[in-house]
């Protein structure tokens, strides 16, 4: 499955020297507001060393890994929702993304000019929590007009559209994001093409040196990075770069926290499969089922699924080979109601 993140914040905040760092990429970053204008798009490799141990047990000729791809959008301002800077241009590019990474600005640096004149996290995280909101309401506020006129006719589905908008207006207008709703399925289905800016999942990046500051927000989904040094970090080569992390006390770099946390964010797991020709790693919801995961694969194998053989990829690097796991009893075989593990090594058989 693709995942796509938008890199947003405002100006100068380090929104395209994170995306630089995370896609090698060379988006253009400069001092000045508006520098990003069209959507820069890098598609960058999840990190997974289970890969590397499974294609030396199989002496597989390529590794595939899974990927997250990024959008670095232009840097919101306030009043965006009303069109000021580029602000509809800003949001249609969040809207087709699966999930936010919102950067913000913690250091101090008299060279690169604040949009608000002064570093203050907390109040930039709240500049764009609003502008989101006004996107929402916008978007509700145009979308209820019509549904009360149409749910006249006394439409059962529309008259329940109606009311969750009008629930959701409520919401908005005192500033709630729609994700902090209490919805039911019914009410979550039937809003889902609106596409709610506020109900996509956030991560907050704070973009600081030693400074800490309190953004207000569940530790979960936050993370600090101090860009600067990691773009000292992405300058050495992989053995400099693991001393370097080691020399910091650092178990990892802040980039490969990002794409952690991403992933448990938006509720994913990784199952691999394995054998000469390839070793390679899907991306599926936690929960998948056996044919579920299957579809990750090829969409036909959820509806011919037969079976499946799994096994633990660490259980199966320590028996030293696959033929070796099956005659020691290592590898299950589960039936349609199995739930795929993250780092479960699969082999589906299907009908023809």
């Amino acid at each position: 499955m693709s995942l796509s993140l938008a890199i947003v914040g405002l100006p100068n905040v380090g929104k395209s020297s994170l995306f630089n760092l995370l896609t090698k990429n060379k988006a253009e970053a400069s001092n000045y507001p508006f520098c990003t204008i069209d959507p820069n798009v890098g598609v960058v490799t999840v990190p997974d060393i289970r890969l590397d141990a499974l294609a030396k047990l199989s002496n597989s000729k390529k590794i595939i890994p899974t990927t997250i791809e990024f959008v670095d959008v232009a840097g919101l301002v306030k009043g965006a929702h009303k069109g000021e800077g580029l602000g509809n241009q800003f949001l249609a590019s969040i809207r087709e993304c699966d999930a936010i990474c919102e950067v913000v600005r913690g250091f101090e640096d008299d060279n690169i000019i604040h949009v608000s004149g002064k570093v203050d996290p907390k109040e930039d995280k709240e500049v764009i929590a609003l502008e989101l909101v006004f996107a929402d309401l916008n978007t509700v506020t145009k979308r209820l007009g019509k549904v009360a006129r149409e749910s006249k006719s006394g439409d059962k589905e529309l008259i329940s559209l109606r009311k969750v908008l009008e629930k959701l207006q409520k919401h908005l207008e005192e500033g709630g994001a729609v994700r902090d709703m209490d919805l039911d399925d019914k009410e979550t289905e039937l809003i889902k093409s609106l596409s709610f800016l506020t109900n996509k999942p956030i991560i907050y990046v704070l973009n600081t040196d030693d400074q800490d500051y309190d953004l207000g927000t569940n530790k979960a989904n936050s993370i600090k990075i101090n860009v600067k040094l990691e773009q000292e970090i992405m300058a050495l080569d992989v053995q400099e770069q693991k001393e370097y992390l080691e020399e910091l006390g650092l178990e990892k770099s802040g980039l490969d926290k990002l794409i952690a946390t991403s992933y448990d964010l938006l509720g994913l797991d990784t199952f691999l499969t394995t054998g000469p020709e390839e070793t390679r790693a899907w991306t599926i919801k936690k929960g998948a089922t056996a044919p579920q995961a299957g579809a990750a694969i090829h969409t036909d194998f959820e509806k011919q699924f037969i079976r499946v053989e799994a096994i633990n990829w660490e259980i199966l690097v320590e028996a030293g080979s696959e033929l070796n796991a099956k005659e020691k009893g290592l590898i299950r075989t589960e039936g349609k109601t199995y739930i795929v593990k993250d780092g479960d090594v699969c082999n589906f058989l299907v009908s023809k």
